[in-house]
């Protein structure tokens, strides 16, 4: 536990703690009227209430669109299932940024469809909904299809038999079983809406600001830490509330039912009915996935004269750029890369070390496991500007190294790595390590006999679940990247906040090459992935 409570205290309690100490004390003394102040102010208000009412109008639309597709996923088996499978999952390790670029490319001046009927959605809600949408269907998918595809169907057909119609075999005997994985599902979504902000902030102009949009505004341009702190500490504790209640539903769903093999359950859909769901199903995610992907693409492709990759050849070029950026843009590939390369192995010695201690159940690890979900429940914002104000003196005055981004990027991927390989841990026999030891194995050997072969690609969806979120991390990364290393997704943030056609056609371009890389490591981790099931 040494290594994982030093490196929390140090890069994560450290500067949050600081920066609202900053912003609520006031010589020496704390000055909690500031909460009664900030929390009353109409236009605060309006921010808490926009979070509230969009993350659970994202949360209902997405239950509402994907549910369908979880059956169809779970149910039915078509041929390129697992590509398509594959291909609905995208999204949700794109980074917010490249989310929100596809579909201003879809839906914002000069977009799909503007051109096509004139229509523009950007600076409108119906956007950032759709956004979130298209960003949390996997989630909805993977969490209840993964749980669905296990469920017995005799079960239903029982009910069946003794007379229960369709409806009423679904709603008292597979609704009950689904609804732990649905308010997972849910509370999960609602989680990533609730603290959306990339695609907020490219979306949402300046009418729509959720807590983190907010956040950042208070932090980085208002310089209002006061007000940021308190933010901070309100977006804290409602997101603790919903980690809690996702806790608390995923121990249920653990224990509440006996599951069988989903290639037991699948089968060809049967009549007009079935083959229609499953149309719909493809058209769904034809529309919703697909086609802001493809709109991305040919954004990035798509010149005055016609079509061609002098967008991807510009971003070659400092001088082009010279207002915007230091270097090429093309370098913040290299940059992204070997800073994800660097949290991955943080995240991955981190995270491995705390899910070893987990196993342990003993009373000195109560609570580790909520201490390693905390960085989801502050602002990433705060964050990175807390790294800038505490890391700054010996032995520890990091501002100017370029280890401090991957240290942020690490923080987010940690979770991951735990919550992927915390569960096989706990599946090793002990009495495996027990035999190494009686036949004479160190700890060290039992350990690199026993458990390495048993985890190892455990280990490697791990460290490639933590590639793709260091990857695409924003938040804490665009106030300590450094203006010659800038990652992918503050390049594009940078080149969107630019107004000109050569601006933006190289944020698309961006966004693209973004976006492949994530699909490439996604496909990876389908090849490697050891939970056939389909869950998260």
């Amino acid at each position: 536990m040494a290594v994982p409570v030093a490196f929390f205290a140090v890069f994560f309690a450290y500067p949050v703690v600081a920066i609202v100490g900053r912003g609520l004390k006031a010589d020496g003394v704390w000055q909690f009227g500031r909460f009664g102040e900030v929390l009353m102010r109409p236009d605060i208000l309006d921010v808490l209430w926009f979070t509230l009412w969009q993350a659970l109008a994202s949360t209902a639309l997405t239950l509402l669109i994907a549910l369908p597709g979880a059956y169809v996923f779970a149910r039915f088996d078509f041929p390129g299932k697992q590509l398509l499978r594959a291909i609905v999952t995208v999204p949700f390790v794109l980074p917010t940024v490249v989310v929100g670029t596809a579909f201003l490319a879809l839906l914002g001046r000069g977009g799909f469809l503007d051109e096509l009927w004139g229509v523009r959605l950007d600076t409108t809600v119906w956007a950032i909904l759709l956004a979130h949408v298209f960003f949390n269907y996997a989630v909805v998918v993977r969490t209840v299809g993964g749980l669905w595809s296990q469920l017995d169907p005799r079960q239903e057909e029982a009910a069946r038999v003794l007379g229960a119609g369709r409806f009423a075999a679904w709603r008292r005997v597979t609704l009950p079983a689904l609804a732990p994985a649905v308010a997972a599902a849910a509370l999960m979504v609602f989680l990533f809406t609730f603290t959306s902000f990339g695609v907020v902030q490219i979306l949402g102009g300046p009418g729509f600001s959720t807590l983190e949009v907010e956040i950042y505004r208070q932090t980085a341009q208002l310089l209002a830490l006061p007000t940021a702190a308190v933010l901070t500490l309100v977006q804290f504790a409602a997101v603790g509330a919903i980690l809690a209640v996702h806790a608390w539903t995923v121990r249920r769903r653990e224990t509440a039912l006996k599951l069988v093999d989903p290639a037991q359950t699948a089968r060809r859909p049967r009549g007009a009915g079935q083959w229609a769901l499953l149309g719909g199903v493809l058209l769904t995610v034809l529309v919703l996935i697909l086609l802001p992907l493809a709109v991305l693409v040919d954004r990035s492709l798509d010149l005055s004269g016609g079509h061609g990759l002098d967008y991807y050849r510009a971003l070659g070029s400092a001088e082009a750029n010279s207002g915007t950026f230091l270097v090429a843009p093309l370098e913040a590939i290299g940059n992204s890369l070997r800073y994800a390369l660097v949290a991955t192995a943080i995240a991955l010695v981190v995270g491995g070390l705390a899910a070893a201690a987990l196993t342990r159940r003993a009373w000195l690890v109560r609570g580790f496991d909520a201490l390693l979900m905390l960085p989801l429940g502050v602002s990433a914002v705060t964050v990175g500007f807390g790294f800038l104000i505490t890391l700054d003196k010996p032995p520890l005055d990091l501002r100017t190294s370029w280890i401090l981004v991957p240290l942020a990027q690490a923080l987010v991927g940690v979770p991951f790595v735990v919550r992927t390989m915390l569960p096989v841990l706990r599946a090793v026999d002990g009495r495996l390590r027990e035999a190494a030891a009686v036949l004479g194995a160190s700890p060290l050997r039992a350990w690199r006999e026993v458990d390495l072969p048993l985890v190892r690609r455990a280990l490697l969806v791990a460290a490639g679940f933590a590639f793709a979120v260091s990857l695409g991390e924003f938040g804490a990364t665009v106030f300590i990247a450094r203006p010659d290393s800038p990652t992918l997704p503050v390049a594009v943030a940078r080149l969107l906040g630019r107004s000109g056609d050569l601006n933006y056609g190289q944020a698309m371009a961006l966004s693209t090459i973004l976006m492949l890389v994530c699909a490439v490591s996604l496909l990876l981790l389908e090849r490697i992935r050891t939970d056939r099931s389909g869950e998260f």
